[in-house]
């Protein structure tokens, strides 16, 4: 199975540096709000993290902030918060099981996706630990990778500044997986690369210029 071009790898290998947790499934939970201009949100049991309207945490974006609930959109749904109730889980399927890619004449696998609903190359990469994003991209998208976990990579030339991220949702054709993890690097990147934290989740079959991805669960 190919892997990446060389100068992509540089980026993606040091992604081994992180600790990658589950693709598949997220929880949102209120756990107050701050004057009505702020919400305490509880996204995969984390801390509570200060979030205010129009803002987003890990891929959900409060749209409206009232005196004892706050309604979110998560991964393209509207859903409400509310102080006191269980957390709002996301499911962890997608409608479909099946991924179908051709390479292209390099023998690279590129298809295009959707991220957060935002559209995105995506690139096979059996050689990363997580999925990849350059910051060029993650901010076109409108992603709030700042506000991630700051982490050092180790490139080709030397270190660098990153953010590690949790992405809402992460679709290809009809198969969705949501909060994956993902790191968002200084460096440009020309795709998505699609890493072993989202491939994990798939039985990969390659036949000639075919790969076949198939839901495990």
């Amino acid at each position: 199975m190919p892997h990446a071009p060389h100068h992509l790898l540089a980026l993606a290998s040091p992604l081994l540096l992180l600790a990658c947790g589950s693709a598949w499934g997220q929880s949102v939970g209120l756990a107050g709000i701050l004057g009505r201009e702020r919400a305490l949100l509880v996204v995969d049991g984390g801390a509570p993290r200060s979030v205010a309207a129009g803002q987003s945490l890990q891929g959900v974006k409060v749209l409206e902030i009232g005196r004892d609930a706050v309604v979110v959109d998560i991964a393209g749904s509207r859903a409400t918060l509310r102080m006191g109730d269980a957390p709002v889980s996301v499911g962890n399927r997608g409608g479909g099981n099946r991924i179908v890619l051709m390479a292209d004449s390099r023998g690279h696998f590129i298809h295009q996706g959707r991220i957060n609903g935002q559209t995105m190359q995506f690139m096979v990469d059996t050689g990363a630990t997580t999925v990849a994003i350059g910051m060029a991209e993650a901010e076109r998208m409108g992603l709030d990778f700042r506000a991630g976990t700051p982490v050092r990579l180790a490139t080709a030339n030397g270190t660098a500044q990153g953010w590690a991220v949790k992405l809402g949702s992460l679709r290809i054709d009809d198969v969705e997986l949501f909060g994956v993890d993902a790191v968002v690097t200084p460096m440009p990147m020309p795709y998505v690369l699609l890493g072993n934290n989202f491939l994990a989740q798939f039985q990969l079959t390659r036949q000639s210029d075919q790969m076949v991805l198939e839901k495990r669960y």
